[in-house]
């Protein structure tokens, strides 16, 4: 990115430059006019991308945030799952045992 910005910096430069020369050529006027447009050109389009990154990076956040939460909430709920895994597995070991003493009752 710093690249770009040297070389945009290094073009306004020049451009300024030229611009402030007085030609006599009106070939080399025109060239310079059309290097200016797509300067212009080539300043609205950056702009256009950093808006679009910005967007893309602000999206890619969301989602990460997103995705983070869903995380969270799937290992809750196999947490809970193991809880009530484990509270039924009490329960039949709780029936187990009154069956057991019922036996013992009935006999």
């Amino acid at each position: 990115m710093n690249s770009v910005i040297e070389k945009e910096k290094r073009l306004t430069l020049a451009l300024t430059k030229l611009k402030n020369l007085n030609f006599k050529n009106s070939n080399i006027k025109k060239n310079i006019d059309n290097l200016d447009e797509q300067r212009n050109q080539l300043q609205i389009e950056k702009q256009e991308l950093e808006e679009k990154y910005k967007r893309l990076l602000s999206d890619y956040n969301s989602l990460t945030d997103k995705l983070s939460e869903f995380q969270n909430q799937e290992k809750n709920e196999i947490k809970k799952q193991q809880q009530f895994s484990q509270k039924i597995d009490e329960l039949n070991q709780e029936t187990d045992n009154l069956m057991n003493e019922f036996d013992k009752w009935q006999t």
